[in-house]
């Protein structure tokens, strides 16, 4: 069995939340200390023409890992580009950027790597999805096709990145049709899974104010996915992870297939809020 740390972070092109000053120096010591074996990254800066510091940051980021590095470039513009990345301490066998703009302001794109596992072939996802519910949706369907077709069954499956699904729409697609589980929704709940202190106490107020009762998790803070037997399960939702100086939005996710979950967390505190304007996502999973 193999047990392996899987991190999900949109980087802003390597600039702080409102991108007044440079962070991907930080950011770079801040991956390092997690000691991951993948790294999804969402707005990498391929190409920066106008500041060599913030150019290349994928193989920036690769060498100081000592990780393997794929990138697909999917925004492009006169003197940038920036797209999705994918790090990894595992030989990538292959890689393919897939275009799945829905429309011309967002350009968006689905990176998919296979990796060699301790001898098994390993298929990781990286996305971006659109601000708008219908891109999504047909942004998510190029995905749920591509795998159907590239995918063998049994084949592991990571899929991870920035899904701008505040509703937590997909999910329940994903179980259904696909057999992937969100690593949140099944992660112990000792590991990461709790929500902070300030927001607990929002939600307890709103609750007393609204009449609902407060002993345990309220239906709120619930969604229905689908069971791998068909039967209806109440799960945890996502973390919230944007902004990340007060996260509210639930638009980061790691899924899987085929793995067991051991911990997930979200990665907040000051000195992560200085990086990002996104939290960061940390999973440790285990390959049977």
């Amino acid at each position: 069995m193999s047990l392996i740390r899987v991190v999900s972070y949109n980087i802003h092109k390597g600039r702080s939340a409102l991108g007044r000053r440079d962070s991907l120096n930080e950011l770079r010591l801040g991956l390092y200390g997690l000691r991951p074996d993948l790294v999804f990254l969402q707005e990498v800066q391929g190409r920066n023409e106008q500041k060599s510091l913030l150019d290349a940051q994928h193989e920036s980021l690769a060498a100081a890992l000592r990780l393997d590095v794929a990138y697909g470039r999917n925004a492009i513009r006169n003197e940038t580009d920036h797209g999705n990345a994918l790090l990894s301490r595992f030989p990538i066998l292959d890689h393919e950027n897939q275009d799945i703009s829905d429309h011309r302001l967002e350009q968006r794109g689905l990176l998919h790597a296979r990796i060699e596992l301790d001898g098994r072939a390993v298929h990781c996802f990286v996305v971006h999805l659109g601000l708008f519910a219908g891109s999504r949706g047909r942004q998510i369907l190029a995905l749920t096709e591509r795998i159907r077709r590239m995918v063998p069954d049994g084949e592991p499956i990571l899929i991870a990145g920035d899904f701008n699904d505040w509703g937590d729409r997909l999910a329940p697609l994903f179980v259904q049709q696909l057999g992937l589980y969100e690593v949140f929704s099944h992660a112990p709940r000792s590991h990461g899974g709790e929500l902070p202190r300030l927001r607990d106490s929002v939600r307890r107020l709103s609750n007393a104010l609204r009449g609902l009762p407060n002993g345990g998790i309220s239906v709120m803070e619930r969604t229905n996915q689908l069971g791998m037997d068909g039967s209806s399960r109440l799960l945890l939702p996502p973390p919230r992870t944007f902004p990340a100086v007060f996260p509210w939005f639930r638009l980061d996710r790691i899924y899987q297939r085929g793995f067991a979950v051991r911990s997930a967390r979200v990665l907040r505190g000051r000195e992560w809020a200085r990086l990002s304007d996104h939290s960061p996502l940390l999973a440790e999973l285990e390959l049977p």
